[in-house]
């Protein structure tokens, strides 16, 4: 769905209006502590304060202590929805995890996957949503439209999906960004392609315009059954679960912004543990596994072959996309490019070689519905553990 006229946003916000007194829609934000003392998240509160179809707002909290925990109470609190925050450090939450730990569940490393996991549950404790949407808190071009084309296709009358994805132009500052999307996921799923042919689950990647984008919404029915990865591979891991149990008929893209931009991470080219390297390592695992459950098999001789094909058409696309600049006068380093092309090459090897030396790995947090059966009445917990934190 494309951004034609903007000037019809207006009208799909009015429409919202209406619908959400049949149709209660929420919103996720997992955020990091740090990222309240950033410009981006007051930009994205005073745009959500500019709607009025919003029930509820779920923020997942991450690395904060109690002072810190109560300084984000009151940076919330300007916020005109209502609103609970998901104080994930803190010791109730703490105390719920370790019952989990017990079960064998969800006992995975902190980060955005596991935050975005426990959201989603305390939605499903909350019971009354109809549509969840999901973004992250650095997004520097934000306003509320993102909100309205995420939420529209999934509740209006008209239309009828359970999932909906953003895509948009990346640029910023006069220069082409995007580049794991760019330089990693684009040519790689061309590269296995190639490598095992007419593959009915690489193709719905390779459908979508932005893989890699952190805004999407669902209708609720999907969130109970719905497996995530905790690591960088989410968005993949989330794409690849839809099209393991859904008709791709259910699933949309909409065009959100003429431009975007947010924070970037750093290449981190002799650090594997952090930024675009562990980043392009978890994404290139989260494509493994998921082929490795299709039945093929992967070993050193196949990572060397995928390298190399990979190589080849990154290079490949380094061309068109410095044509595209040059149209859009944006600024390419093609230096630079070729440089995390090599970087994300060798990164496919670490990924296949992490891969095959872990297989009992479980990156993938297990749903919830699974959770409603190994620990009965946990979400009920949950639900009053978060309602008591935010008293």
């Amino acid at each position: 769905m494309h951004n034609f006229n903007n000037a019809n946003n207006k009208a799909l916000a009015n429409e919202l209006d209406i619908i959400s007194q049949e149709q209660p829609m929420e919103l996720i934000l997992p955020c990091l502590f740090s990222e309240l003392e950033a410009d981006a998240l007051k930009n994205i509160i005073q745009s959500i304060n500019k709607i009025n179809f919003l029930n509820h707002v779920i923020i997942g909290l991450d690395k904060a202590n109690h002072k810190q925990f109560l300084h984000a109470r009151e940076y919330f609190s300007k916020l005109n929805v209502q609103h609970s925050i998901l104080w994930n450090d803190g010791p109730k939450l703490n105390s719920l995890q370790k019952v989990l730990h017990k079960e064998g569940i969800a006992d995975v490393e902190d980060g955005k996957g596991k935050n975005v996991w426990y959201c989603i549950g305390y939605a499903l404790a909350r019971n009354t949503a109809e549509a969840v949407a999901l973004h992250d808190c650095d997004i520097k071009t934000y306003d509320e439209n993102i909100l309205i084309k995420l939420f529209y296709p999934l509740v209006s009358r008209s239309m009828g999906y359970s999932f909906s994805k953003g895509y948009y132009p990346r640029y910023a500052d006069n220069k082409l960004n995007g580049r794991v999307t760019r330089l990693l996921v684009t040519p790689l799923v061309k590269s296995l392609i190639m490598l095992f042919g007419k593959n009915e689950y690489l193709e719905f990647i390779d459908s979508f315009k932005y893989p890699l984008a952190g805004e999407y919404a669902f209708r609720m029915h999907l969130l109970r059954e719905i497996r995530i990865p905790s690591d960088w591979g989410l968005e993949i891991g989330i794409l690849s679960e839809l099209q393991r149990n859904y008709s791709s008929k259910l699933c949309c893209q909409v065009d959100l912004a003429d431009q975007y931009d947010h924070k970037h991470q750093e290449l981190s080219a002799n650090d594997e543990s952090r930024g675009l390297s562990r980043m392009t390592i978890d994404i290139t695992k989260a494509f493994l596994r998921k082929m490795a459950t299709q039945g093929h098999t992967f070993n050193e001789e196949s990572f060397r072959t995928l390298k190399a094909t990979y190589y080849r058409r990154a290079l490949e696309y380094i061309d068109i996309y410095k044509n595209d600049a040059k149209m859009n006068g944006l600024n390419l380093d093609i230096n630079l490019e070729e440089k995390t092309v090599e970087i994300f090459a060798e990164n496919i090897i670490k990924a296949g070689k992490s891969f095959l030396s872990q297989p009992m790995e479980k990156p993938f947090i297990p749903s919830w519905q699974r959770v409603e059966y190994a620990s009965p009445g946990f979400l009920t917990k949950l639900r009053r553990s978060v309602v008591e934190d935010n008293k």
